[in-house]
């Protein structure tokens, strides 16, 4: 196992590849992957790769590399699943289904049912759904980073 990682905990199973999920993005930091059980599709799962229960627990220098993981994924959702927004929020013991530190990212259009902490779910039609949307993400989430890393520094 791991140095870092939790035995018994789901996204530290999938992190290290001994349970299936859908990656979008993964880098030294941080694992990120579709919520099987999504508000809508292309919501985002972003996890650290060292277990930390909660926000509160994340040492202050995995807040920069996380965040902006979080920034990453949030344009990448708007763009690769044509959304008008995103909504981005993290639990932290209460509502957390996994004790393991994860930012949601979903996308947002006007009008779309989500009111206050009210959350309808809605399920992927089917598993080549999901794979279609994995692989949009995958392939926005490489071509922003492209565009980043082709722009010079001011």
């Amino acid at each position: 196992m791991a140095k870092g990682q939790a035995a018994g905990c789901a996204f530290c199973k999938m992190i290290r590849r001994e349970m299936p999920s859908h990656p979008v993005y993964e880098d030294d930091v941080s694992f990120a992957f579709l919520d099987h059980r999504p508000l809508f599709p292309g919501h985002i799962l972003l996890a650290p790769k060292v277990h930390y229960q909660t926000i509160i627990d994340l040492p202050g220098a995995m807040i920069a590399p996380l965040f902006g993981n979080a920034q990453l994924l949030a344009r990448a959702v708007e763009e690769g699943m044509g959304a008008e927004g995103s909504f981005i929020s993290i639990n932290n013991r209460v509502s957390q289904s996994v004790p393991h530190l994860h930012i949601h990212i979903v996308p947002r259009r006007k009008g779309d049912g989500l009111k206050g902490f009210f959350w309808p779910r809605h399920a992927y039609q089917n598993e080549e759904e999901m794979i279609r949307v994995q692989q949009t993400l995958q392939t926005t989430i490489a071509k922003i980073q492209s565009k980043s890393a082709s722009v010079p520094n001011n």
